[in-house]
């Protein structure tokens, strides 16, 4: 087994391309654990055909922690919408309205779903005359200006053996927190954050809305392995992009089996209406990018909609993975031996000692010790630093996942010490130190305001950005703009007909 190291730029480059072990290691335990032949899950940014096509209901990732400042609850927070550009307006990115997004708890180790948080999210427009998102400047979540608005409900759902046997409702109509258009519409916008928290009579928190995308890792594997150069590699790829995130604080006395067995295992999902009014189950995220860089194209829309009780389908596509091949035969980088049935415990079962729970169903979760209290300072490589309380024991928003399943994958455990990893090793911006954690989310007017060769800015930025410009003027320079325009296709209407009629000379 070749090391590769973080000392020379061209060889740490090579782990990159190997983040696909990670999932390697997912899916091999459900072969071995002889489980019943199902269909496997996870998603990623844009990894399936279908979902990426539809990015409001595509899952990003999943975290899972004790939270830091109350560590008698346990904080989930979950991503959608891949790769938002900030400045993606007039529509920007709301949650869909046709759409369950659930937070899944197993607290016994069967592979199944024993409570769910189902958020579910409506939609108001108060002026649909105008194509403006909001109409002035917005200064709180209630603020007249703010012209499209979100609110979404929560219900607490308990199952037994994967049939529901309770249902709760937590909360209605929670405002969520706008995309972040720019400083001249939102010049505040960690104040409409903090008012987007909201906190539920159980003692819960609950927050929804746009974040920074806490996920850094250097994406551009995909450049065909970066064609054997890899003098590119070191880039967090997903710096500058937002998600839509939800974020759930919850007394852990609520979610786990008990005292005794404090593990629970963790996922998302995502559920569309479908044209016969049925939900059905389009996106699935335990640990990252088990769909994106295992499962071949023709599986991954399955591997979407399926349960973790299922999870030995595609056993194949894990134990002889495709991505160490490329890799052997690009840079001459030696696969490591198959099948992969070394990393079962980490990645299936969970780490025994740690966040194995007893009797345990291997399936594809991200499993969480509620137990392991906060580190005072923690380590990005989490247990494989000795920092027991992070990644594969759940996720913090800091913890270098790439790194620390790279090294996993090329045998770390097995006495093959490595220090592999990708070259980015922290996110762009600092993560929040209270709930909802995620780093407030990149403004849509993040460049510098354009300016003429003599400094002078044109006359529409004038218009927009003076001073004597309220909220009226911003509107009424709206319909003086659509004023012209009707000017101007009457115009041509007028222009057409005329050519439309016969043409006559006197004789």
């Amino acid at each position: 087994m070749t090391a590769i190291s973080r000392s020379g730029s061209g060889r740490r480059g090579v782990a990159t391309l190997i983040c696909g072990a990670l999932a390697a290691g997912g899916l091999a335990a459900a072969g071995v654990a002889t489980l019943e032949p199902g269909e496997a899950a996870a998603s990623s940014h844009r990894e399936a055909p279908l979902i990426s096509g539809t990015p409001q209901y595509d899952n990003t990732d999943v975290y899972a922690f004790v939270s830091p400042d109350h560590p008698d609850s346990t904080t989930i927070i979950a991503n959608w919408i891949p790769f938002e550009e900030p400045a993606g307006g007039p529509n920007f990115f709301p949650f869909a309205e046709d759409a369950q997004y659930d937070l899944h708890i197993d607290n016994n180790g069967d592979a199944q779903g024993d409570l769910l948080f189902r958020y579910t999210f409506k939609t108001k427009v108060k002026n649909k005359k105008t194509f403006l998102y909001n109409t002035g400047v917005v200064e709180s979540l209630d603020d007249a200006d703010l012209n499209v608005t979100q609110t979404y409900d929560i219900e607490l759902v308990k199952l037994e053996h994967g049939k529901e046997s309770h249902r709760t409702k937590l909360a209605d109509d929670v405002p969520v927190a706008p995309s972040n258009v720019g400083k001249a519409s939102m010049p505040d916008y960690a104040k409409l954050r903090e008012q987007a928290v909201y906190k539920l009579s159980n003692g819960a928190k609950t927050f929804a809305g746009q974040a920074d995308d806490p996920f850094f890792l250097d994406l551009r594997v995909f450049d065909l392995l970066y064609g054997g150069d890899l003098s590119e590699v070191g880039n967090d790829t997903l710096k500058g992009y937002n998600v839509n995130s939800i974020a759930l604080q919850v007394p852990t006395d609520l979610i786990v089996e008990s005292e005794h067995q404090p593990i629970v295992g963790i996922w998302s999902t995502t559920q569309r209406k479908n044209a016969e009014g049925y939900y059905a189950q389009v996106s699935r995220l335990g640990n990252p990018l088990v769909n994106e860089v295992v499962n071949p194209i023709k599986d991954k829309d399955t591997f979407n909609a399926s349960e973790p009780k299922d999870d030995a389908q595609f056993l194949k596509n894990v134990t002889n993975p495709e991505l160490p091949k490329l890799i052997e035969a690009i840079y001459k980088i030696k696969a490591p031996a198959e099948p992969r049935n070394d990393l079962v415990d980490v990645f299936l079962k969970g780490v025994k000692d740690l966040n194995q729970p007893p009797h345990v169903t291997p399936s594809e979760q991200l499993r969480l010790n509620t137990s392991i209290k906060p580190a005072a300072s923690p380590k990005r490589l989490g247990v494989l630093d000795g920092d027991t309380a992070g990644f594969p024991n759940g996720r913090r928003l800091t913890d270098d996942v790439i790194d620390a399943a790279l090294q996993v994958v090329e045998g770390e455990l097995l006495g093959a010490k490595n220090d592999l990893g990708d070259a980015v090793d922290k996110n762009d911006k600092e993560f929040e130190k209270a709930f909802p954690y995620v780093a407030l989310p990149t403004e849509g007017s993040r460049g510098a305001t354009a300016k003429t060769e003599a400094g002078v800015r044109s006359q529409l930025g004038d218009a927009l950005t003076g001073d004597s410009m309220g909220n009226t003027g911003l509107i009424a320079g709206s319909a003086g703009a659509g004023a012209a325009g009707i000017l101007l296709i009457g115009g041509g209407l007028m222009w057409w007909r005329r050519m439309q009629r016969p043409s006559y000379r006197r004789h």
